[in-house]
């Protein structure tokens, strides 16, 4: 981000200009090339469009470069690293998210550190393969995996967490990276697929939710399936019209994934009574994944045209590193 003189507000500049903003980007003794978009957009404003041009990009260039690193806002990152990591299959290159807190311009900014970091990640190999062959996002000295990530702080530089997997490596004098954590490569070929439908809906849960407002919130048109943030291990209320509106839903055909509004822990539907209701009306336990994991998938997972019955056996397997089974 640089500052607008006129509206005296934040807004995106060209990513091709950021070595001269980075000087210290020229003592790598590696070639970086910069592609950026036109135009150039506020992360508020990405969409699965977006998502698939990057995934595109890096398609047809997968051969011609060691690792990939794309500068992107902090708001929605989480929500890219997830739909890259869905739609990038079978990696054997890094494509590292980074971004900062502050502007570029600012004295205190944390953006080259993150920038030069990550770029080193992406182009660091062992023995001619890359050491982090999956979606990551590096940022304030820990590289997560990109799936596992979301945003904490709008204020501190340590803005993003990983609560329900441990770091793929931490930076420090030295770049430790904990191998047993990283995706292990597999034989089979590179391949991207790239099909998302955002016929999702998202609802939180609250003390005090109206019959009439989840009625119309199941009533959107073209909805196809729901995030459910339920409360603690996946729980929910148990009054009779909350779970027939639920049910009656379920049984027209919508699919809905239950996740915790917890940032840490897992649904674990059965565990307690108020969970088990919504186990026996059909709904699909989503285990530990993000808010952000858990979006992208669905939107995934419908892009793929498949039955709603087989999506609902997908949703509870990890596609890339999403969840724990």
């Amino acid at each position: 981000m640089i500052q607008d003189p006129v509206a005296r507000t934040l807004k995106p500049f060209n990513f091709n200009k950021i070595v001269s903003e980075i000087p210290e980007l020229k003592k790598f003794n590696i070639d970086i090339d910069v592609v950026s978009f036109k135009p150039v957009i506020d992360s508020s404003n990405m969409t699965p469009d977006h998502w698939m041009k990057m995934a595109e990009i890096i398609q047809d260039n997968y051969s011609e470069y060691q690792g990939f690193v794309i500068l992107h806002g902090t708001d929605t990152l989480s929500y890219t690293a997830s739909a890259l990591s869905y739609m990038l299959q079978n990696l054997d290159k890094t494509v590292v998210l980074t971004g900062s807190q502050l502007p570029v311009k600012e004295i205190r900014t944390d953006a080259p550190e993150n920038l030069i970091t990550a770029i080193e990640i992406a182009s660091t190999m062992i023995r001619n393969k890359s050491v982090v062959p999956e979606v990551c996002v590096y940022f304030d000295y820990m590289l997560l995996r990109g799936n596992r990530s979301c945003k904490h702080s709008s204020a501190k530089f340590e803005a993003f967490h990983s609560p329900n997997y441990p770091p793929l490596a931490e930076a420090g004098v030295n770049i430790k990276y904990n191998h047993e954590y990283i995706s292990k490569r597999n034989n089979r070929k590179f391949s991207l697929n790239k099909s998302f439908k955002p016929a999702i809906g998202h609802l939180m849960l609250f003390p005090g939710i109206t019959q009439e407002f989840i009625s119309n919130v199941l009533a959107s048109p073209g909805i196809k399936a729901l995030v459910l943030e339920t409360y603690g291990a996946g729980n929910g209320p148990t009054a009779n019209w909350f779970l027939k509106e639920l049910s009656d839903s379920i049984k027209k055909g919508l699919i809905v994934l239950n996740i915790s509004q917890c940032a840490a822990g897992s649904v674990t539907q059965g565990k307690y009574a108020t969970s088990k209701s919504l186990r026996d009306i059909g709904v699909i336990g989503g285990s530990d994944m993000t808010r952000e994991a858990a979006v992208t998938k669905l939107m995934f997972l419908l892009g793929q045209g498949l039955k709603p019955s087989v999506i609902k056996k997908r949703l509870k397997i990890s596609i890339s590193g999403e969840l724990t089974p």
